[in-house]
């Protein structure tokens, strides 16, 4: 298995272009989501392309923001941890300024700027309703200034979500 352990030298660091992903990069996207662990030599094998195109593009992706691999757990596998998705409205809207002070949080998982009812949602993953009832109720006066409300919606069940372990 080959890891990924350094940055993607200078000249790879490009920004994200309007171009987008070409379908090797796509091809190549795909085998990781089915195997993260599997090696370039084996994506290489697999879509016929030398180990070392495989290898430049996954840093290229990596250092321009467009692939992340990160270990990932279901969160359903743990019977005494619940997650729930936050719906927040601001009441002036500077959503990243309160995006930075929520990622801060440590229940955290993962946070994102919206259209429609919400400006905000985040994610959390707690120990106990107590938790997440005390991240709740701190939220406006001890973490993130400038926000009107929230929306709570505890997850129930996915085949398909993955979190950060906090």
């Amino acid at each position: 298995m080959k890891q990924i352990r350094k940055e993607p030298s200078r000249h790879l660091r490009k920004k994200v272009t309007g171009r987008g992903i070409d379908e090797l990069d796509k091809k190549i996207i795909f085998e990781l989501q089915e195997d993260a662990r599997a090696s370039f030599k084996d994506i290489a094998r697999k879509l016929r392309v030398s180990e070392g195109t495989v290898r430049n593009r996954v840093l290229r992706l990596i250092g321009e923001g467009i692939l992340k691999l990160q270990a990932r757990v279901n969160p359903f596998a743990f019977p005494h941890k619940i997650s729930a998705l936050v719906g927040v409205n601001l009441k002036e809207r500077h959503p990243e300024k309160q995006m930075e002070e929520i990622r801060k949080i440590p229940c955290v998982t993962s946070v994102w700027n919206a259209t429609g009812r919400y400006d905000l949602f985040f994610e959390v993953m707690v120990d106990s309703l107590k938790e997440l009832n005390e991240v709740l109720l701190k939220i406006d006066r001890d973490y993130v200034r400038g926000i009107s409300q929230t929306e709570t919606f505890i997850t129930l069940s996915s085949g398909t979500k993955f979190f950060k372990l906090s």
